[in-house]
């Protein structure tokens, strides 16, 4: 069942997304090389409690961590550890929250230090590719035309979308109806309607798509051992437009030509 939110549940939503959204903008200064993931997590479950929430992941099936931390070709899940951080490396950190009873969910692939050019022009097309999903959060469009946007752009760049992790519907649960493949055809799914809110996140491949799980029973790389990249956002269906609630600095409306307003101007 797709639960559609209250202006007063997106109120709450707004205030977990915008917890993960600082949280994970403080962390981007632990990344560079030396750092050890285990340290970046500690950090961020210090963030998260001293704000009155709680780590949504963290025991979540077992997974033992506030973040994920996946480096290189560690697609997603990574368990944050004693692994030190290198020069050249990327690195995928993914976290959620609860608060006041509701979930924020968000990721972001950083450089650590300076990288390699074709390192940064996966992290770009990513980005941008979760920039065309979003795009596609409109009332009365299809959950389909989000992983649609997302597939066409990565291909056009040569790389590959992986098709064993979804985003997905979030608000009282971490993990809500719908499903939202970042690959398929246009105009299929479930239609979008106010106040749904979803988390929308391409992973996205240098290589092939095909991953494999290792032997912790959560890491996932990718089979070719090439680098992924991973953005997220969580975003709700609004009359406006599509309300990102994971973005820095307060909640934007992303417009279809790729620039993001408050939604004070939209309604001006």
């Amino acid at each position: 069942m797709i639960v559609c939110k209250s202006a007063a549940e997106l109120e709450k939503m707004r205030a977990a997304n915008q917890l993960v959204a600082r949280v994970l903008e403080a962390l981007r200064l632990l990344v560079v090389p030396g750092a050890t993931t285990g340290a970046i997590d500690a950090e961020a479950e210090r963030l998260v409690r001293d704000a009155g929430a709680e780590p949504a992941f963290k025991g979540y099936r077992g997974f033992p961590a506030t973040v994920c931390a996946s480096i290189n070709h560690e697609v997603v899940h990574g368990i944050p550890g004693p692994r030190v951080l290198r020069e050249g490396d990327i690195l995928s950190l993914d976290m959620g929250v609860k608060l006041g009873g509701f979930y924020g969910d968000c990721a972001v692939t950083l450089p650590v230090g300076k990288i390699a050019a074709d390192a940064e022009r996966l992290l770009v097309v990513t980005q941008d590719a979760l920039a065309r999903g979003i795009a596609q959060v409109r009332v009365g469009g299809r959950v389909s035309d989000i992983g649609h946007a997302v597939q066409a752009h990565v291909e056009a760049h040569g790389y590959s979308v992986v098709r064993e992790f979804v985003g997905h519907g979030i608000g009282a649960a971490l993990h809500e109806e719908p499903q939202v493949p970042n690959y398929g055809p246009a105009g299929r799914g479930p239609r979008l309607a106010e106040g749904m809110v979803l988390a929308i996140e391409p992973m996205v491949n240098m290589g092939k798509p095909a991953v494999r799980v290792l032997s912790d029973g959560w890491t996932a790389v990718t089979k070719d051992g090439l680098l992924s990249a991973h953005f997220e956002h969580t975003v709700a269906v609004t009359a406006l437009g599509p309300l990102v609630l994971t973005a820095v600095g307060g909640p934007v409306v992303a417009r279809a030509d790729g620039y993001w307003v408050s939604p004070q101007t939209v309604r001006s």
